[in-house]
């Protein structure tokens, strides 16, 4: 099974982007879009000079509870840059995102209480809710993890969409909202 297969398999539609999305982001944005693939994980993500985006992170089930999502995070936190990402909100009828959200608390990461995430899927024309998970060498405020977002936004979830799917994603002022309120409450 290929790369793109494992991410296909493992999660929704409403967050897939195309294999010709990911492997245009390979080519046209290689020096910020990055693959890291083994026989037993696939992670997809953006390096740019101040953070990271974990696009995809997938571990096999057979390597599961051995390290190998803790080793690559591991890698990024070694970049010494806020690490941000995106994961489907815990569904207690899903173990899958009980245990992932777990595992990002484990690992250090804090939930985006002032940022929300909601697009509308091209794909199944339903209207798809994220959390942002972050993980900070500094104390990173909620805002800037939020200007973070919208670049990679703009930059990779949208990049090209019109060309690539016949049609564009809502813009980014309709996706992500940021309630400063709710940042000045985690302070």
């Amino acid at each position: 099974m290929n790369w793109y297969e494992k991410l296909n398999e493992y999660f929704p539609i409403e967050e897939m982007k195309s294999k010709e999305h990911m492997e245009l982001l390979l080519k046209e944005k290689a020096d910020i879009y990055h693959k890291d693939e083994g026989p037993n994980h696939v992670m997809m993500y953006v390096e740019t000079n101040d953070f990271v985006f974990v696009d995809y992170l997938f571990v096999s089930t057979d390597a599961r509870g051995q390290g190998l999502g803790k080793k690559l995070i591991n890698q990024l936190k070694q970049k010494d840059k806020p690490i941000i990402l995106e994961v489907e909100p815990v569904d207690y009828d899903d173990t899958d995102t009980k245990k992932r959200q777990h595992f990002y608390n484990r690992e250090g990461f804090k939930h985006a209480q002032s940022i929300g995430y909601s697009r509308r899927s091209l794909a199944t024309n339903e209207v798809n809710e994220l959390e942002i998970l972050y993980w900070s060498p500094t104390n990173e405020s909620e805002k800037s993890i939020f200007e973070k977002m919208k670049h990679t936004y703009e930059n990779i979830h949208t990049y090209k969409d019109k060309e690539l799917y016949g049609q564009s994603y809502q813009g980014v002022d309709e996706v992500l909202t940021y309630e400063e309120e709710k940042d000045q409450a985690t302070v």
